[in-house]
Parts: structure tokens; C-alpha cells; sequence
């Protein structure tokens, strides 16, 4: 059976723990900013793979990074653009998922064919310093079967999932709602290519608000 691991007020036992898991290969469940994900090193093709797998994801769909700070993201992107910029300036650590031009070190098996990146600095503060113990990204899917309901508590994640996971970290019921807003901000226009917690027109002030004069254009 799946170890389940409390979260106290003492993350400390929690993030350790859960840093050996990664580190060895294994499969954790984790809260974020809005459902409980799915959590591999990225850098480990065994246990990406093991990931989809587990969750029978299609191998066509990239995987989502989070990161513990912006810092990380020098070695994982190609380039940070004047919206990039914007848009984490505003909305990170929160549910914003931006799309980045690879760098080329992160493995093919979680680009699945993609040369872009999605990207995310969470809200729970548990989850950042999980990520800041390892000392590099983690995946993010939702910790679910593929084409159930993304999970808010780490019971659902246990019915979903079973036994199939290595530890699941119960860190209180998630705000559930919508997943991360996700926005392509490679290339002007910055593009919407999936609807979330935050509202595009709100991303769309921001950028306008900063002088970026061909974002007008903005396509939905």
C-alpha cells in the first residue's frame, strides 16, 4: 500500500522523506496550487516513464515542471522574453503554467515531441521547498488515471491510484476549481492554450498595462 505522509507544521520529516523517494526512482503525490500531482525526478527516464505509465497518459503529452524559485529556470529555458517576465513577476508563485523554448537538457521522454516547455513556480510552500531540497524540477500531472477528475484530497488520489505509488503526501484538501492558466509567451502575440484560474483578460491587462504594444492582438 502506498505510504501516506501528513503534512504538520513541520514540513521537515515530510520534504526528506519525500526528497529520498524522488531520488531513488520512486512516485510521489504531492498538493499544489489547485489538485494533488503526480511527482518524478524529470532527469530519471525510469520513472518518467513509470509515471505515464501508471497513469495511462497518452506519450504525445508533454509533462508540466514546477520549480522552488525563478533562479532554476537559467538552465531549463533558451530564452526568457519581456512577457515571461511580466506575467511571473505577477502571478508566481501561483496557478500560471508558461510555455518556454527548451534548452535542450530536459529529456525527450517529457517533451514528447514538444519543443516547448510548460513551467510553474506553485503556491504551497511545502511543494517549493520539496523542490528546492532536490535541487531541481519536479513533474506535475494530476494524480489521477487519465480521464478522471483531478484529485483534491490524497484519499482520492489513494482510490485512483492504489497502490501504484511510492509515498502520497497528505497535505489538506486543495482548492480544486480550475487547473494552472497555461500561456505561450514565446513569440508576440502570447497565446492562451488552455483556460484556468486565471483569467485571461486579467493576463491580457497586465501585458498591456507594461507597454508591450503587440499584444493588443492577443489571440483566445
Amino acid at each position: 500500500m502506498s505510504q501516506i505522509l501528513k503534512v504538520e507544521s513541520n514540513t521537515d520529516d515530510v520534504t526528506a522523506k519525500a526528497r529520498k523517494v524522488l531520488i531513488a526512482g520512486g512516485v510521489i503525490a504531492f498538493p499544489t496550487d489547485t489538485f494533488y500531482g503526480l511527482g518524478v525526478d524529470p532527469f530519471n527516464q525510469t520513472a518518467v516513464d513509470r509515471l505515464f505509465a501508471l497513469k495511462g497518459r497518452e506519450k504525445n503529452k508533454p509533462l508540466i515542471l514546477l520549480i522552488s524559485e525563478k533562479e532554476q529556470l537559467e538552465k531549463l529555458v533558451k530564452n526568457i522574453t519581456p512577457a515571461h517576465s511580466i506575467l511571473m513577476q505577477k502571478f508566481w508563485p501561483g496557478p500560471m503554467t508558461l510555455l518556454f523554448e527548451t534548452s535542450g537538457i530536459i529529456p525527450e521522454n517529457v517533451l514528447a515531441g514538444s519543443n516547448r516547455i510548460g513551467i510553474r513556480q506553485p503556491g504551497n510552500t511545502m511543494t517549493r521547498k520539496l523542490i528546492a531540497e532536490l535541487g531541481h524540477p519536479i513533474t506535475a500531472p494530476s494524480a489521477n488515471l487519465s480521464g478522471e477528475a483531478p484529485p483534491i484530497t490524497a484519499q482520492q488520489v489513494l482510490q485512483s491510484l492504489e497502490n501504484h505509488l511510492d509515498l502520497i503526501i497528505d497535505g489538506g484538501t486543495c482548492q480544486g476549481g480550475e487547473p494552472s492558466t497555461l500561456v505561450d509567451a514565446v513569440n508576440t502575440p502570447i497565446q492562451l492554450v488552455r483556460e484556468g484560474a486565471i483569467p485571461f483578460s486579467e493576463i491580457k491587462a497586465i501585458i498591456n498595462e507594461n507597454n508591450e504594444p503587440v499584444y493588443p492582438g492577443v489571440q483566445e
